[in-house]
C-alpha cells in the first residue's frame, strides 16, 4: 500500500504588496514553511486540489470535478506566475480515475489545460524545484451547482483508499488543498473578510475534526465566507484524505487589502 506522507491547505492568491509588505511577507513565509514540510516528506507525487477560475473550463461545459492527466504542465501565467513547466503523473491520474469510478465518482479527465494561479502559484513555492510530479484535482466552485463540501470530503476519503489499496507499497503521496478563505467576488460585500469564520474552520481542521467541514452548506458558506469561500471544498477534500489527523495553523492574515482571508494549515502525518 502507498502512504499519504504530508498534507496541507493554503490560500492561493497574491495581491500587490505595496503598503502591506509585512503581511505579504508573512503569507509567503507561511506557504514556504508548508512547502518545506512537503518537500521534507519526499513525495513521489503531489496532488493539488484547486478550482479553475474560468481559464480552462468555460460556462459552456460546467465540469464539477476533474483530474488532470498529462506528462507535463505549463502554467497559464496569470498573477505573475512564471511560465515554467513542471511534471505530471499520467499513470497515477489514470488509475485514480478508474479506481474512483468503482467508488461512486465519475471523474472527468482533462489533459490540455494550463493551470492558473489557483494551482501554479502555491506549486511554485511548495514545489520549489518543480521536480515533484503534480496531479491536479479540480473542484470547480465557480460552476453551478458547485461541488459540496460533503462530496469533496468523500472524494478525499476515496483518494486515501486509492493510495492505500491500489498504489505500490513504496509510493509516497502529498496532498495540498488550495483556495479560500473568506472573500466576496463581484458582490455587494466585495472587500469584506470574515476572520472569525476563517479561524474557526482552520481550528476545526487542525483539531482533527475536519469531518465537520462536510456539513457546510452552500447557503452557510455564501453567508459567512462569500462566493470565494466556496473554495473551502478543497480543504474538505484534504480533510477527507487525512481523516482524524490533527495539525497546526501555520499562518493567517486578515488581508483586507487583497479582499480575502489568507491562511494555511499543515497536518501531522507520518513521513518516516
Amino acid at each position: 500500500m502507498g502512504r499519504i506522507v504530508s498534507a496541507a491547505a493554503t490560500s492561493h492568491t497574491f495581491g500587490v504588496s505595496e503598503g502591506v509588505e509585512a503581511q505579504a511577507q508573512r503569507i509567503f513565509d507561511g506557504i514556504d514553511q508548508i512547502g518545506e514540510a512537503i518537500r521534507a516528506s519526499k513525495p513521489d507525487v503531489l496532488l493539488i486540489a484547486t478550482s479553475d477560475h474560468l481559464v480552462n473550463f468555460s460556462l459552456d461545459a460546467q465540469i464539477p470535478i476533474a483530474v488532470g492527466i498529462s506528462d507535463e504542465w505549463m502554467p497559464y501565467g496569470d498573477l505573475g506566475v512564471p511560465r515554467n513547466a513542471f511534471p505530471g503523473h499520467r499513470e497515477f491520474s489514470t488509475e485514480l480515475i478508474a479506481f474512483a469510478a468503482t467508488h461512486a465518482f465519475d471523474l472527468t479527465a482533462v489533459e490540455n489545460v494550463k493551470p492558473d494561479h489557483g494551482l501554479a502559484m502555491p506549486n511554485a513555492i511548495v514545489n520549489r524545484d518543480l521536480d515533484i510530479p503534480v496531479v491536479p484535482v479540480y473542484i470547480n466552485t465557480v460552476m453551478t451547482p458547485a461541488p459540496t463540501c460533503a462530496r469533496s470530503y468523500a472524494l478525499g476519503r476515496t483518494v486515501r483508499a486509492f493510495v492505500e489499496q491500489a498504489r505500490p507499497d513504496t509510493e509516497r503521496v502529498a496532498i495540498l488543498a488550495t483556495g479560500g478563505l473568506s472573500h466576496w467576488i463581484c458582490l455587494p460585500d466585495s472587500g469584506r473578510v470574515n476572520a472569525l469564520w476563517d479561524l474557526r474552520l482552520m481550528e476545526t481542521i487542525v483539531s482533527g475534526r475536519g469531518k465537520e467541514l462536510a456539513a457546510l452548506s452552500f447557503d452557510s458558506i455564501m453567508k459567512d465566507g462569500g462566493n470565494g469561500g466556496l473554495e473551502m471544498a478543497t480543504w474538505a477534500f484534504m480533510a477527507g484524505a487525512v481523516g482524524e489527523r490533527t495539525g497546526k495553523l501555520v499562518y493567517y492574515e486578515e488581508m483586507t487589502a487583497w479582499w480575502t482571508g489568507m491562511g494555511g494549515v499543515l497536518m501531522d502525518m507520518d513521513a518516516s
